[in-house]
């Protein structure tokens, strides 16, 4: 926050059912630290009715005092960082794609063996970083999916939502009830198309109880357990919709006789239109004017926060990050990664000779003191009478 009285804004968001923006709650502290975030995360848990054995999932960046504050308030929640700062810090030393990949590959592996297979390829593609991943940051249970429990019912590796939410506006909730006439959200429905496509080149094998082995292309085989509902490809378990091994197991069990239901009722109820429906029914009361406010009968006198100059030049425009610049690249100049961002696109003139393509420092008299020719070496020439 900006102004005579700066300080921090704290936001926590959720996901809904069709993983869009679900805001919580919101406070205004003097700074980031964890004595800040854990009155905030002391407001949040009376209001969740969250407790210290509270088998929740955070996702958060890694804050100033917020990681302590967590650990010391709910020791028992899954606490997740977000993969796109954990690249910020990777690119720090190793700048180019073929690092972001290895790093994304490692991270969406949803199989443990999987995980250690992109990690031994990144050893292979460079020892040093995989060094660096393997070491100074957080264990993999906190970015990587391979090593995600099934609690949370989604695998987001990102928390950029949360720098989304638009406080101080309007913020819009969708007509669920016109934009998905479906059983499930339009997101799931998606998802759940998707898998069902796919699921056309597995085959299924019962073994008698209620397990099935199902293979596929590219020697994809995995045991999917209707009982408990998993998959041992795990994204299942971790997205609570059917992967296509398990829906391939479905078609099985309906070719077999059995009665197996609609599709959408393997898909859990977190998901389903009417639970967003649920989400989105409270509503918040609108404010009289300030007229009409109630006169307030606390003892104490509220007052703001005393008025503190920030060290150093006062700022004029936020940092952007590499991929918020990547983003403005794109929207301005298409594909192509930029090897680096200029601050405007135009090119120099300069000040003696006014002609482009170099400056006063380094002009050389290419043009004189005369003409104003947009090629930058040619330049007018002046003569007399012979």
């Amino acid at each position: 926050m900006k102004g005579p009285f700066p300080g921090q804004v704290l936001t926590t968001v959720g996901l809904d059912s069709n993983n869009g923006i679900y805001p919580l709650a919101y406070g205004i502290v003097e700074t980031e630290n964890m004595s800040s975030w854990k009155w905030f995360l002391e407001c949040l848990g009376d209001d969740l009715e969250l407790y210290s054995n509270s088998n929740f999932t955070f996702m958060s960046d890694r804050q100033k005092g917020l990681l302590p504050a967590v650990a010391q308030l709910y020791p028992q929640v899954e606490h997740r960082f977000c993969l796109r700062h954990i690249y910020e810090n990777m690119r720090i030393k190793w700048k180019t794609k073929e690092y972001k990949d290895h790093l994304w590959q490692c991270a969406i592996a949803t199989t443990v063996p999987e995980f250690e297979h992109y990690m031994n390829e990144l050893n292979k593609f460079d020892k040093d970083a995989f060094e660096w991943l393997k070491n100074p940051p957080p264990p993999p249970h906190h970015w990587a999916r391979s090593h995600f429990s099934g609690r949370a019912g989604s695998d987001i590796l990102l928390n950029n939502l949360c720098e989304a939410v638009p406080y101080g506006e309007d913020l819009q909730c969708e007509e669920s009830d016109v934009k998905a006439p479906g059983p499930l959200t339009p997101t799931t429905s998606k998802l759940l198309e998707r898998n069902r496509e796919a699921s056309v080149q597995y085959r299924a094998r019962w073994n008698g109880t209620a397990k099935y082995e199902v293979y596929g292309p590219w020697h994809d085989q995995h045991v999917v357990d209707m009982t408990n509902m998993s998959c041992t490809c795990r994204r299942w378990e971790l997205n609570r919709i059917p992967c296509r091994h398990a829906i391939a197991t479905i078609h099985e069990m309906a070719d077999s006789g059995d009665k197996v239901g609609e599709l959408y009722t393997y898909v859990n109820k977190v998901y389903w239109l009417q639970t967003w429906n649920e989400a989105y029914s409270y509503t918040v009361d609108p404010i009289k004017g300030r007229a009409m406010w109630l006169k307030s009968t606390c003892p104490f006198k509220l007052t703001p926060p005393p008025h503190h100059n920030q060290p150093g030049r006062p700022k004029t425009k936020r940092k952007r990050s590499v991929d918020e610049k990547y983003d403005k690249h794109m929207q301005n100049h298409g594909a192509g990664e930029p090897e680096k961002l200029t601050r405007k696109f135009v090119s120099v003139r300069c000040g003696k000779c006014n002609n482009r393509g170099h400056n006063s420092r380094t002009c050389k008299g290419q043009g004189g003191n005369a003409g104003s020719n947009e090629g930058g070496n040619a330049g007018s020439s002046q003569g007399g009478n012979a």
